[in-house]
This record gives C-alpha cells, structure tokens and sequence, in this order.
C-alpha cells in the first residue's frame, strides 16, 4: 500500500448528460500528507469524492485509492477509507449508541479503546433518538463513524459543517494528530482560514477543471501581497513605474494614500520608499482567501503539469 499514492486521479471526466461535473481532472495525494480541496457550490468537488468512493463510475480516465480501482475495487476501497459526505443523514429512529454499534457491525475491528477515545474526546451524546440531536450532535457522530476503524485514509466533505467553534478547534487539531501518525486525509471545504490551518497542500478547482494543486505557502508566494502607504504630501505614481514586480493598485486622498500590490521585489520596494517622506505603512501576506479568490479570474483557465 506505501508504495503507491492514496489517491491518484488520471484524466477524470464525469459526465451527467450534456453537463460534466468534473472535466481532464489530474491529482495526487501522497500518503501521509493533508490535501485540501477547494472550491464553491457546483465546482465539482462533491463530484470527485463520489467518484473516489465508488459511489459514480468514471465517464472517463481514472481514480485510484492505494493503487485499487475506484469503481471496479469499490469493497476494498471503502476498507480502507473513513468517509463523511457533505450531507449527513442518519437512521433518525435509532439511538447515538444504536447507530455506532450498526456502523461497527461493517468492520472487521474496532478497538474499544480507540472507540471510548473518539466518544470523550467529541463529546458525543449516544442516549437520545438522532431525531432529537442537534445538527452539531449529528455531525459528532458522522465524525465519529468515520474514524472507528482507524483508516488510513480519510475523505472529508465539509466535516466542521455544525460545529460550534470549540468543536471545530478540536477537530482540526486531532486530524494533525491523525496526520503526525501517518494517515491521508482529503479535506473537501469551503472554510478557507480551517484549510489554511491544516493542510499541506491545497488543489483549487474551477467549474469542473483544476487550476491549481500546490502547498499553500507556495500559492501565498506566487500572489501579490497588499500594502497600503500613505505619504505626507501627494507622491507620482510613476515613482514606481520602474520597480518590477510592484503595481499602483489605486492612488486616493489627492495622490497621499496608494494601494499597491507586491510580488517578490519587497526589498527594492522598501529601498523606495525610505526615499520618499512616507507616514504610515500597513502590508500583510495574503490569506488563503485572497489568493483563493485570484485563481478564480478568468486568466486562470487550466491547472499547468509542473503543479500537480
């Protein structure tokens, strides 16, 4: 099983009709990594995961889960893997415990000590009907079923969706423990800061086509970091006509304040402006939003073969 990725995707096109969920799509995940997938509503991410359960069977190309077919080796894959969908429904008649208890039954083992862990550790209440739990509760217990059987591999679809935030804290931190011992974990969300926190690397998918698949601090460094100046008397735009790298974003307040946008030329910027009588300065890196948001310009149509 080392030897091959946990997810390997060729070429995959899904199709529903004239319309194509996902199209060409081409990723790895390697064994032992957190790999964020990003994108809206209707971009194609729920479209994968169904396609790497074995849940929809390849238009074309391929998926592959430690070398085993998607599609043809769905039992073994399934195994293998802790899944949440992004739509949680339980058997609402039966009791937490109940449903834990139905859901072993599929495994071949579950430790009771890593069972009790997993109770405690999410506070999951197992007396009461599902029917009468709250969505966060429900979800506690979609997490739980996910991780009974020590998977070494997890496929998440938007798992924080109902947690309050000291759940959503926890959770987090125990996938980096799930991480620090060797499991695969595919974190499907459109919560950018919960990505940003976990993941080692992030894929970006646009209308069905990946655009991006990189670590996230290299997509933070490829995207231009904003600053913000203000000077103590109205400055030309074409001081900085010269500085590549740098771009006049908007020049306000009759030519004081400047919103410019910098990549990669920090230090012949700042060597510019010690020239000019600057009195307030603010830059920060970019978020994972913004950079989120730059892949999602029309420029940036297809994913290029040295980022996957």
């Amino acid at each position: 099983m080392a030897n091959y990725p946990a997810i390997a995707v060729e070429r995959l096109t899904r199709s529903y009709g004239a319309r194509r969920g996902v199209i060409d799509l081409t990723f790895q995940v390697q064994p032992g990594e957190i790999f964020g997938f990003l994108g809206p509503n209707g971009a194609g991410k729920t479209t994968t995961i169904r396609v790497l359960m074995g849940f929809l069977r390849p238009t074309s190309g391929s998926a592959r889960i430690f070398g085993l077919d998607c599609w043809g080796d769905a039992t073994q894959v399934k195994e293998r893997v802790g899944y949440v969908p992004g739509d949680v429904r339980l058997w609402e008649n039966m009791t937490g415990e109940q449903f834990l208890d139905f859901m072993a039954a599929f495994r071949a083992r579950i430790d009771p000590k890593r069972r009790q862990m997993l109770l405690e550790r999410f506070r999951v209440e197992l007396d009461r009907p599902i029917k009468q739990l709250s969505r966060g509760n429900r979800q506690k217990l979609a997490l739980v079923q996910a991780l009974l059987h020590d998977p070494p591999l997890l496929i998440l679809d938007e798992p924080t969706s109902g947690l309050d935030p000291l759940m959503k804290h926890e959770f987090l931190a125990f996938l980096v423990e799930e991480r620090e011992r060797g499991k695969t974990i595919f974190l499907s969300s459109h919560e950018l800061a919960e990505v940003e926190r976990v993941a080692d690397r992030v894929g970006i998918i646009r209308e069905g086509r990946l655009v991006a698949a990189l670590p996230i601090e290299e997509l933070r460094r490829r995207r231009t970091r904003p600053m913000e100046v203000v000077f103590a008397q109205p400055i030309d735009p074409r001081q900085f006509a010269d500085l590549p790298g740098v771009r006049v974003l908007a020049v306000e307040n009759s030519g004081t304040r400047f919103q410019l946008g910098v990549q990669d030329n920090l230090p012949a910027l700042l060597r510019r402006l010690s020239e000019l009588p600057v009195i307030d300065l603010t830059y920060a890196p970019p978020d994972l939003e913004s950079v989120f948001l730059a892949y999602y310009q029309p420029e940036h149509a297809r994913v290029g073969e040295e980022d996957l």
